[in-house]
């Protein structure tokens, strides 16, 4: 039986869109909240794992089981940016890895199709906040200023849905939302279906955004600026976003967002690199025991609350 493993995010999920437009197989979907990237350990001890693709989850956090799988002779597909880790070196394994700040998996997918639906590697490529990336590839496929509006804002919508502290906060689970929109080849039309996941989403950040204009920074100065957010459902689908558009708005600081855990004891943290220095955001995060991510934009899943003054010490000492 073939898996397909992927980030429940917009990179994750239009990467294999465009695999399985290309290459339509059956499979079992593993998938998850953004934040929930230790996915090859959830199939690693199933007897029927014939072959894997594994995409937009780092290969670092995931090496142990990988390494078993490719053990089992199980052929392996991995495309990612993130962090990385040594890269196995077996005959069942094809790996496409690139840690560029300015590329992600979709746009590694996109290329290695051929560009062949390359409409969706532009949204994929908005959603993960990469929109020079993105712009390129639609001035390079000719797309109207239109078009590329509606897929940037699809691509953003698409990648709001992937952040919560579980399904439950999302509008639509990400294993349901890759098969309602596999079912459209081109992006495009999916404005022009009332009933597609496009409006559904729209309507729920529209919804959740309201709530951003009453935030102020709980730390701000010319390098770095950090935002808390409660322990809401709205804050938890936000965040990141949130953080994305912080990065637009002020490219050269450094931005974190703090969003309280349902325990009351640990925040899950948003990290972004300043767009004019995309790098650091992994390293930041990282030195903390929960932390990861790639240079640009990266997270921590429990920073203690006593921790809080040491994390936004060590966001501005990065970027100082």
């Amino acid at each position: 039986m073939h898996y397909d493993l992927f980030n429940g995010d917009a990179d994750g999920i239009i990467a294999l869109i465009q695999m399985r437009l290309s290459e339509p197989k059956d499979s079992v979907l593993v998938t998850g909240v953004k934040r929930d990237i230790k996915l090859l350990s959830k199939i690693v001890d199933k007897d029927d794992v014939t072959s894997v693709t594994a995409l937009d989850i780092s290969m670092e956090k995931n090496q142990e089981a990988l390494q078993v799988l490719l053990e089992n002779d199980v052929d392996v597909f991995y495309c990612d940016h993130h962090r990385s880790g040594d890269i196995p070196n077996a005959k069942n394994l094809e790996a496409l890895i690139n840690l560029d700040a300015e590329v992600c998996t979709s746009l590694l997918i996109n290329q290695k199709l051929g560009g062949a639906y390359a409409k969706w590697a532009v949204a994929a490529a908005f959603g993960d906040n990469l929109f020079v990336s993105a712009e390129k590839l639609a001035n390079e496929i000719g797309l109207t200023k239109e078009d590329t509006e509606f897929l940037k804002e699809l691509g953003i919508l698409i990648n709001y849905n992937g952040y919560g502290s579980s399904l439950d906060d999302l509008h639509i689970p990400p294993g349901e939302l890759y098969k309602r929109l596999v079912e459209y080849s081109c992006p495009l039309t999916l404005r022009d279906d009332l009933s597609s996941p496009y409006y559904t989403l729209k309507q729920g950040y529209e919804s959740d955004y309201k709530q951003v204009a009453e935030l102020r920074p709980i730390s701000s100065n010319e390098v770095a600026c950090v935002y808390e957010l409660p322990c809401e459902a709205w804050a938890r689908r936000i965040s990141g976003v949130f953080g994305n558009e912080l990065a637009n708005q002020s490219p050269d600081v450094a931005h974190g967002v703090l969003t309280l855990n349902a325990n009351g004891k640990d925040y899950t943290v948003s990290v972004r690199a300043p767009l004019s220095n995309r790098t650091g955001a992994d390293e930041v995060c990282s030195s903390f025991a929960t932390g990861g991510g790639r240079k640009a934009a990266a997270g921590i899943n429990q920073l203690p609350i006593s921790a809080k003054a040491e994390f936004i010490q060590k966001l501005e000492s990065f970027y100082s």
